[in-house]
């Protein structure tokens, strides 16, 4: 499995956390999620995938929660991990990051995530402004192939 991200800390002890992520298409544009804290940074919808919530569930929730869009079925783009400490959670984490591509298809309110805001993108900018090199990895692939990179 490809790993991105910063360098292992020696002797840290991680706890793997499995999230969900999407790339999500729709008239040309790309829709990210920008988080304010601990941090502030674009991020693709997605997150942590909850104790026996299945993967594509917890996308439809993160992707709601953190864009107040519904979105389409998704297919598969990869996995890539990450090691990482999330300060929001006091946690040293490996994240293990199934990243899909979707298409969002209604727009049911604001996100309900706190601190988190929509934000349309055109392609381009859409991969240089996000935080994570695994998520900008997924995403030029994803639109390298649908001809918009």
């Amino acid at each position: 499995m490809r790993r991105f991200g910063e360098a292992l800390v020696k002797g840290q002890t991680y706890r793997r956390r499995p999230g969900a992520y999407a790339v999500l298409l729709r008239d040309g544009a790309v829709l990210l999620t920008h988080q304010a804290e601990p941090i502030p940074e674009y991020q693709l919808p997605g997150g942590g995938i909850d104790p026996g919530e299945g993967p594509i569930a917890a996308l439809h929730r993160e992707a709601f929660e953190e864009t107040g869009w519904s979105i389409s079925p998704p297919r598969r783009l990869g996995v890539y991990r990450r090691f990482t400490y999330m300060p929001e959670y006091d946690l040293w984490a490996e994240k293990l990051c199934s990243v899909w591509l979707a298409r969002p298809i209604l727009r049911r309110g604001a996100p309900s995530e706190p601190g988190h805001r929509a934000i349309w993108a055109e392609p381009a900018a859409a991969v240089e402004l996000l935080a994570n090199q695994g998520d900008r990895h997924f995403m030029a692939g994803a639109l390298r192939d649908l001809g918009l990179l």
